[in-house]
This record gives C-alpha cells, structure tokens and sequence, in this order.
C-alpha cells in the first residue's frame, strides 16, 4: 500500500543514495497507480502539486492536463519521474549556438520510470485525452534551485529564464482548453 508519508521519508533516506536508490522507490510506487491514486486523490484539475519541500528534495504530484505540452526547459537538478497513469512523452533537446536542437525522444506509460540528470534540457506532451499523473522526485529545491532554470520558447526554440508562475498559468490553461473542446 502506498503511503504519502513513508514515500516521503523513504525518499528523504535515499537522498544520500543518490538517484539510483530514489528511482527504485518511485518505480515501486508507480507500480500501482491505483494505490498512490488512492493516497493521493483522483486528479481533479492539472497542476503541480507538492507534497514535499527542502533544499535537498522536492517531491511533487503532477498532473498533466490531456493534450497538454511543456515547453522545454531544465532543472539545474536531477529528477526521477513515475508515471502512475496516462501517458508522457519527452522530447530531449541539446544546445546549439543560437538555441537548442531536438536529439532523443522517450515515451513513459503507466509503470514506467525515468531519471533525468542535472543537465538534462526536455519538454513534456501528455498525447492522450485524459489526465496523466506522475511522481516527480528532484534532487534539490525544485521552486527555488541555487542556480537559475531556463525554459526555451516553443516557437524559436529561444532560451528565457524559467518562471514557475508562467508554468503554473500554463497548466491551468491546458485544463481550460481541454475542459472547453470536451464540452
């Protein structure tokens, strides 16, 4: 049975462990979607959800709104991510001169786990039309890293600086397009 609370303090344990150590607990929690979903709620609106902050970890619910796309961008930290339902492709990009250029793609499903390092640049699709949740785990302050995040411009593929506010309104956007074109 998934428990928010020993996921919390297990994963604060492994943080010594490194990522290794965390991905074997997030792949053990998403292994039953059902579980956390019961723990967690049925995902009602897209968002990002903390569920647990400090300087050395970040654990965060999300949920993607269907159809929904991210743009790219960073986290200056490494990441583990469980998709516990629905779907999630990621696109990875590298640095050119002038912006970033597409070099590897990765589908998750319901089960599946990927670990991001540091450097890593991607951007997030949910290509299904219903609500896809995962269990984000991030080797630092996610809403506060010590050094600065980037996002780059969907369109000119133009690097900017990352605003958590701007990502949030983007979340609740999806979820409001979504809500309209269902009607």
């Amino acid at each position: 049975m998934f428990s928010k609370e020993r996921f919390i303090e297990a994963c604060r344990s492994a943080t010594a462990e490194g990522q290794g150590a965390i991905r074997e607990l997030v792949a053990e929690a998403a292994s039953d979607g059902a579980k956390v979903i019961a723990e967690l709620g049925e995902p009602e609106h897209a968002g990002i959800n903390p569920i647990y902050r400090s300087p050395e970890l970040t654990i965060i619910n999300f949920v993607w709104a269907p159809c929904m796309s991210l743009m790219p961008h960073n986290h200056q930290m490494f990441s583990v991510v469980g998709i516990y339902s629905g779907r999630e492709d990621n696109v990875f990009w590298e640095r050119t001169p002038k912006a970033i250029e597409a070099v590897g793609a990765q589908s998750l499903g319901a089960g599946d786990v990927a670990i991001l390092d540091r450097d890593v640049i991607h951007s997030v699709l949910n290509p299904i039309a219903k609500m896809t949740c995962a269990l984000h785990v991030y080797g630092g302050d996610f809403f506060s890293p010590p050094t600065p995040r980037s996002a780059w411009d969907h369109e000119t593929l133009l690097e900017q600086p990352w605003e958590i506010a701007k990502v949030k309104e983007l979340f609740q956007d999806a979820e409001a397009r979504f809500r309209v074109h269902r009607r």
